[in-house]
This record gives structure tokens, sequence and C-alpha cells, in this order.
């Protein structure tokens, strides 16, 4: 995986939950994950769950897309 995924997602997450104007709590309640879940995730911690992250994402009316690239490459951007 690449070194910067977790951080990239995580602050996208970061980005979508203070736009929605909600605090780390209460996106952990909606998510039905951990307060502490939500911290891990927004700081980029690459060994987070993907399914804590999927359920975050879900609650904020996000999405993780999956799609081909060829292989070996990484668009970071």
């Amino acid at each position: 995986m690449h070194n910067n995924l977790a951080p990239m997602i995580g602050q996208r997450i970061r980005l979508a939950r203070r736009e929605q104007g909600l605090r780390q709590d209460e996106l952990a309640l909606a998510s039905g994950v951990s307060t502490r879940a939500v911290h891990q995730v927004e700081a980029g911690k690459p060994t987070s769950r993907l399914d804590i992250v999927v359920s975050i994402l879900t609650a904020l009316g996000l999405t993780l897309d999956v799609v081909d690239a060829p292989r070996g490459t990484f668009d970071g951007s």
C-alpha cells in the first residue's frame, strides 16, 4: 500500500466531517465505531481496519471506489 494513502483518506474524512459540522464523537456514534477509531483514521493511521474506514465513509455519505490501474502504479494526487 502506498505510504500516502491512509493520510489522504484521513484528511478527506476530516474535511467532510467538518463540512457537515460534526464532532468526532458524533461521527463515531453515526458510524457505529469508537471516537478513538475516528481519531486514528483521521490521523492517517495506516493500520486502521478497512471495515471501520468504510463505516465512517458511509456515515458521511462518501464511498471508497476501487478502480483498475496499471500494475505497480499509484497516483496519489
